[in-house]
């Protein structure tokens, strides 16, 4: 992503603010962080904020090179001084504001929030802010209202541009040839427990160019199986037997997610066979039934009426699909009631599956993005259980 990616952010953040009835908008170390300005961080308890402004009547724009905004309504960070460097060489933000160890950092805020005529009126705080800093915002600005950034922001992520999809699919490219590496283990996966095998994935993730995991491997092995976030723990792996295997890594801070159930060295029961039909047909009819226009609900009732009409309906017990960006849970989610329409740039998973309690689990998974007249399929592995 370019400087000028993240200015184009904080503009048109700045314009949805006005479509939201907000006057601003303030966020902490988080994943809004990351998408307005570039830079990642993790939340620690030294006040870590970026304020933005409503943009104005005349929806004032940043300079090409980043410049702050002559209407005085600039973005404006500020960062413990011991990050002052660091954010001025990696953000396009101009308006950086630095506050020491041992001074207030309520009073800099109350300053920031000052100067940006923020201290009364609608104020947006990032959803996953600590209370710590939710109640210091509330002393800075006793006079505001507040409400929730993914008001303004949600519907800015949700449609995914074009670096963002080539960085997914990247991410999603690292996941299939960690399944490829998977069907090649073979036998050799029978008698490793599943911590081990977790951490096999995560050796391969990296090795075909992934940064880490996205989210906790999940590694059910036989009965685990039935658990949909199962994780992973010290249960070994026995022939034959169905192993959910769900994980994913991050390549240019965005992750894949993708599901297979495999049976290593021997063949499964007779009844897996049935269900994993199923949970594949299922998932291709959803798949087809993803384009533009479509609401997020047809497609999950498109593989649900699959698993139903298989008699595995009650073990079907969670939603479709999720919305895929810089968090791996976002909008849209693919869930019954979900009316939104879908759009291109819309990116999402597509995973059903069935749990049956003590016996065994099954869910694929892969993730699309909506085109602009159907979806492509980021992950293109084999769906079988070999």
């Amino acid at each position: 992503m370019t400087d000028d990616t993240h200015a184009d952010r904080r503009e048109r953040a700045a314009a949805r603010l006005r479509a939201v009835d907000a006057d601003g908008l303030v966020c902490f170390p988080s994943r809004n962080l990351l998408y307005l300005t570039g830079f990642e961080e993790e939340p620690s308890e030294r006040h870590f904020l970026l304020a933005v402004p409503t943009a104005g009547d005349g929806g004032g724009h940043d300079s090409g090179d980043g410049a702050a905004r002559s209407d005085g309504t600039a973005p404006a960070l500020l960062v413990p001084d011991l990050y002052e460097t660091q954010v001025r060489e990696e953000t396009s933000v101009v308006d950086v504001r630095t506050w020491a160890d041992g001074d207030d950092p309520v009073a800099a805020a109350r300053d920031l929030l000052a100067d940006r005529g923020l201290r009364e009126g609608r104020l947006l705080v990032d959803d996953t802010m600590w209370a710590t800093f939710t109640q210091d915002l509330r002393a800075a600005a006793p006079d505001a209202t507040w409400g929730l950034a993914s008001e303004a922001l949600a519907d800015l992520r949700v449609r995914k541009d074009d670096a963002e999809v080539a960085a997914l699919r990247e991410a999603a490219a690292a996941a299939d040839a960690t399944v490829r590496d998977l069907r090649e283990l073979g036998a050799d996966a029978v008698g490793m427990t599943e911590r081990d095998l977790a951490a096999w994935i995560a050796d391969r993730l990296a090795a075909h160019g992934g940064t880490g995991v996205s989210f906790e491997t999940v590694v059910g092995s036989g009965p685990n199986g039935a658990k949909p976030h199962h994780g992973h723990g010290d249960r070994e792996i026995r022939a034959g037997e169905p192993v959910v295997l769900d994980f994913g890594t991050r390549v240019g801070g965005y992750p894949s997610d993708q599901t297979r159930t495999l049976a290593f060295d021997g063949d499964p029961p007779a009844e897996y066979e049935r269900v994993h039909e199923a949970v594949r047909e299922a998932q291709a009819a959803a798949v087809d039934a993803v384009a533009p226009g479509v609401a997020a609900a047809s497609v999950d009732r498109a593989a649900r009426e699959v698993i139903e009409s298989a008699g595995y309906g009650d073990a079907f017990v969670h939603r479709t699909g999720h919305g895929v960006g810089l968090d791996v849970h976002e909008e849209p989610y693919i869930v019954a009631g979900n009316d939104r329409e879908l759009e291109p740039g819309m990116v999402f998973s597509v995973e059903p599956g069935v749990y049956l309690d003590g016996r065994f689990g099954c869910r694929i998974e892969d993730l699309v993005v909506v085109t602009a007249d159907g979806c492509e399929r980021l992950n293109d592995t084999d769906r079988g259980w070999r």
